[in-house]
């Protein structure tokens, strides 16, 4: 039988119980709002720096196929296609953690910028070598492959055009150089690029590409007897000690090394050596250093610099089909030259030092030189207007350099630099050109002894330029001064029956105020002697015989045989 004690012992009980399950039930979900509440304050923490938000593998997966996904076909062809072999690991890494298309337009631009070797310019002559190259790979260096994506054209588009190619496109017979071993072999195809400098890598740089697979696929091996034919072939393509039983050719695969080139008395250190490959590898292998970064610091702070000031030009003479003379003439005012006493004569000191260097960085030349100036005392408060000028004559390949020229007054101690970029022509064979039109201060043949030597001699003439000056005025003469004009024209056409040209040329000068024509006379060639298809014009003319002001002179050669003319000019002043 129930009873009625029983009864209220077990609802107590039970009522007991009820109130601690609900006690701990309230505990855990305060616990679980206060935990709540704590990550919601981690998380606007986290908020203010998402880069150190710490990000699992798991998320890392997510966020690169989000980023396929979010890149468009023009921005994946640009980072894996067009700047593939010159982006940075720093600027990939940064151009990937970009959130729109707004930050990858303005990357972009960014990345353009910091290479352009002229800012100050429209034109940015890196980016445009930079496509050229990548069209000249793809031209002449795709293997079943775009030519961009071969080895040849990864060195091609990262260090340009190689100063030297021995190519061996069908392989067969080889003698080796003792460096090599020596003897003679059989070879795949290989070519060896060869840089006199490449920056960041060294002098005499020799990259060496072998097709083994015969299929046209050249690759870069730093193991020199990767393109030896006979390397696994007992008794065949021996080197010299092991025709002469000194050495086995065993040796050459139990020896270690990443080169299998059997012992000559020339490569003794061939292991320490093997260390300078594989670390010219590598450098080759790395995205050239950005350049010129350091310029826009010099730009902008250029106006707040103690600098000394001098005026450039750059003229072209062609040498050969594929050199160019390049003269750059400098001009100082002596009046910025500190002039110090030396026993009665004030001398003036001007250390130059110039660097010319292709858009990728390497330097093509560079010269250095002392310029003294010496003036007697008494005269040189009459020679403070006067000009002193340096010449320095550079023959190089036609195309796109940098040109980075610093004078420095010694005794002054005030530094001045100029920079500019520089486009060398190119003077083909199938057309009229013609050099540079020199305006000269001095204009005398040399005798036969200095003929192509010496300051300001170009072929048999001294010619000394006058320069015009940075804030844009034109080249002054005053009344009693000579003008001489000096230009060459290449590629006249040739008569088949009388093995001449036939060319006149228009010598005419015309007033900028009037626009008439104060100065006009016409010569042949046919009165100028025994002339080839290369004709030297040399002219001179009194300024006395112009009245102050500004004139243009216009040399126009028409050639009776190509029909073709040439007709370039420049601007000058009498004073």
């Amino acid at each position: 039988m129930f009873r009625v004690g029983s009864f209220f012992r077990f609802f107590f009980a039970l009522a007991f119980l009820t109130i601690l399950v609900w006690s701990a039930k309230s505990s855990a979900v305060a616990q679980q709002d206060k935990s709540a509440a704590d990550q919601g304050t981690s998380d606007k923490s986290q908020e203010t720096d998402p880069l150190k938000r710490p990000i699992n593998e798991k998320q890392k997966k997510q966020n690169a196929k989000s980023l396929k996904i979010e890149l468009s076909k023009q921005d994946k062809k640009w980072l894996d296609e067009d700047v593939r072999w010159i982006i940075s690991d720093e600027e990939r890494a940064t151009f990937k953690q970009l959130s729109n298309e707004e930050e990858r337009e303005q990357f972009i631009e960014a990345f353009w910028q910091r290479r352009d070797p002229t800012p100050d310019t429209a034109e940015n002559e890196f980016k445009d070598e930079h496509y050229r190259r990548i069209a000249y790979a793809n031209e002449h260096f795709a293997a079943g492959i775009p030519g961009w994506k071969t080895d040849r054209g990864k060195i091609y588009i990262m260090y340009g055009p190689a100063d030297e190619i021995e190519s061996h496109p069908a392989g067969g017979s080889y003698q080796r150089p003792m460096e090599e071993g020596g003897g003679e072999t059989s070879t795949f195809p290989f070519e060896q690029w060869r840089y006199r400098y490449l920056e960041g890598i060294g002098q005499e740089v020799i990259v060496e590409f072998v097709d083994n697979c015969m299929c046209g696929d050249y690759h870069m091996t730093m193991d020199r007897s990767e393109k030896d034919a006979l390397l696994y072939t007992p008794n065949a393509g021996l080197t010299l000690y092991e025709q002469m039983g000194i050495a086995n050719k065993a040796s050459r695969f139990t020896q270690g090394g990443v080169e299998r080139l059997g012992a000559s008395p020339f490569n003794h250190d061939m292991q320490s050596k093997e260390f300078d490959r594989l670390e010219q590898y590598a450098k080759l292998n790395r995205p050239p250093a950005v350049k010129f970064k350091d310029l826009e610091e010099v730009v902008s702070h250029k106006i707040n610099m103690n600098l000394m000031p001098f005026d450039v030009r750059a003229d072209f003479v062609r040498v050969t089909g594929d050199t160019v003379l390049v003269p750059v003439t400098l001009q100082i005012k002596n009046r910025d030259i500190t002039f110090q006493n030396k026993d009665g004569i004030q001398r003036g000191t001007v250390n130059i030092f110039g660097r010319v260097s292709t858009l990728s960085g390497r330097i093509a030349q560079t010269f250095e030189d002392t310029v003294q100036v010496d003036v007697p005392t008494e005269l040189l408060p009459k020679t403070t207007e006067n000009s002193s000028v340096y010449w320095k004559a550079l023959p190089l390949r036609p195309g796109r350099y940098r040109f980075d020229i610093v004078v420095k007054d010694v005794n002054g101690d005030r530094v001045g630099t100029w920079s500019k970029g520089v486009m060398v022509p190119e003077f083909s064979d199938d057309h009229l050109s013609a050099s540079s039109l020199i305006v000269a201060d001095q204009m005398e043949p040399v005798p036969s002894k200095n003929v192509g030597t010496g300051s300001f001699v170009i072929g048999t003439t001294k010619v000394r330029p006058r320069v015009p000056t940075a804030d844009g005025k034109p080249i002054s003469f005053k009344r009693n001064q000579k003008m001489n004009f000096w230009m060459q024209i290449y590629n006249l056409g040739v008569d088949d029956k009388t093995h001449k040209p036939s060319a006149t040329i228009e010598y005419n000068v015309t007033s900028i105020a009037t626009n008439k024509s104060v100065v006009h006379t016409v010569e042949s060639t046919d009165s100028m002697g025994n002339v080839g298809d290369q004709v030297t014009l040399e002219k001179s003319l009194a300024a006395a015989n112009l009245q102050p002001g500004t004139y243009r002179i216009q040399i126009k050669v028409n050639d009776n045989i190509s029909k073709q003319m040439v007709d370039p000019s420049v601007t000058f002043a009498v004073e």
